[in-house]
């Protein structure tokens, strides 16, 4: 759980029998809640990149192209690995009505995925809407 061993089937099962197991499973938020915790998330920065991986790490060739492309403008961001939240993941596509990742936001304000950053950048126009 969380990244931690908490033992084989026998201890899942002593502990799902004495109740303890659903103390140690993460709690799962409303969607009141997810919702808020997303608009904290997109605002935690001026310019936020949800991506897959971290920009020194990404783990897949779009979050690459879209970290390069952000270095290149040396845009100053923040960013979130999806792939270490699943509740994010699968929230943020729904919060956003945006299917795919990576997703970048100014101002808590969805500017879109790589191809709309890469048409922004080709029209010069990547700064100004970075500084809405």
């Amino acid at each position: 759980i969380k990244g931690e061993l908490v033992g084989g089937l026998d201890i899942v099962k002593e502990l799902a029998e004495s109740n303890e197991l659903q103390k140690l499973l993460p709690k799962q938020r409303s969607k009141e809640e997810l919702h808020a915790h997303l608009a904290a998330l997109v605002r935690r920065a001026n310019v936020m990149l949800f991506m897959k991986g971290s920009p020194d790490a990404p783990r897949c060739g779009f979050s690459r192209t879209m970290v390069g492309l952000l270095r290149d403008e040396k845009v100053d961001f923040d960013y979130y690995d999806i792939l270490g939240d699943e509740e994010v993941r699968a929230g943020l596509k729904e919060y956003s009505n945006w299917p795919t990742y990576p997703q970048l936001y100014a101002k808590g304000e969805l500017v879109g995925g790589l191809d709309i950053v890469k048409e922004l950048k080709a029209s010069g126009e990547l700064q100004s809407a970075l500084n809405p």
